[in-house]
C-alpha cells in the first residue's frame, strides 16, 4: 500500500525484523511488497482492515478490494499492488531442461512454458503434449493438446494456471529404446549372476 503520504500508508503495510532484531516500518512511497498467505477459506489477515476474502478474485479485483477498504482510512487515494509470489508451473518428459519455474509475471502460456523447459527434444511428440490441471476441490483433469493445431491458442488450457503440469509425451521409437534399455540391463544382471554360480559350483565340483 503506497500513496504520496508515507505516513498514512505505513499502519497498512507489515512491519520487518531488520538484522539488528529491530522492527523497521517501510514508509516509502514504493513499499517492499509484502507476503501474505491466504487461508483454506480464501482469507487474509491484512494490518488493520483485519480479514479480507481474496479468494476466487483476479489481482486487479484484490486490489480494488482493498483500495474500497482503505478509503475509510486515507483522505488521499491510495494505491496497492497485488502480486502471486507463489505461481509456479512444472514441465516434464521429452524436454531439454524439465523442472518447476516460479512466473514473475503472472501470466505464461503453454509455448512459453515450454520454451522455459528449453523446448521439446526430438523425441518429443508435439500432438500430444499433456496438461495436467488440479481445481479447487483437489480433482484432477489431464487435457491433451496439439501443438501442430493453429486452434490451440484459442484453447481455455492454452494459458497456465497456478501448479499446472506439462508433461510432453515421447514418440514410440524413445519409448521403445527405453524399454530395450531395461530389459538389456536385467539380462545383464541375469547372466552375471548365472556364470557367477556356474562358476562356484564349478570349483566345488573339482
Amino acid at each position: 500500500v503506497s500513496c504520496t503520504s508515507p505516513e498514512l500508508a505505513a499502519p497498512f503495510n507489515l512491519t520487518i525484523a531488520s538484522p539488528s532484531n529491530l522492527s523497521i516500518q517501510y514508509t516509502t512511497t514504493q513499499p517492499v511488497l509484502q507476503q501474505y498467505l491466504v487461508d483454506n477459506e480464501g482469507k487474509i489477515s491484512f494490518p488493520v482492515l483485519g480479514a479480507l476474502t481474496v479468494g476466487g478474485l483476479t489481482k486487479k479485483q484484490a486490489e480494488q478490494l482493498i483500495v474500497d477498504k482503505l478509503k475509510p482510512y486515507m483522505k488521499e487515494n491510495p494505491i496497492v499492488t497485488v502480486r502471486m509470489v507463489n505461481y509456479k508451473i512444472s514441465v516434464i518428459g521429452e524436454v531439454v531442461r524439465p523442472g518447476t519455474f516460479t512466473i514473475s509475471n503472472e501470466k505464461v502460456n503453454l509455448l512459453e512454458a515450454l520454451a522455459m523447459a528449453g523446448d521439446m527434444t526430438v523425441y518429443g511428440l508435439r500432438d500430444n503434449v499433456k496438461l495436467i490441471r488440479e481445481d479447487a476441490n483437489g480433482k484432477q483433469q489431464i487435457v491433451t493438446l496439439d501443438l501442430n493445431n493453429a486452434e490451440t491458442i484459442l484453447s481455455p488450457y492454452y494459458w497456465l494456471q497456478q501448479n499446472d503440469i506439462v508433461y510432453v509425451t515421447p514418440n514410440k521409437a524413445k519409448a521403445r529404446n527405453s524399454d530395450v534399455g531395461n530389459s538389456t540391463s536385467l539380462w545383464f544382471s541375469a547372466t552375471s549372476i548365472l556364470v557367477s554360480v556356474v562358476s562356484l559350483l564349478v570349483n566345488i565340483l573339482k
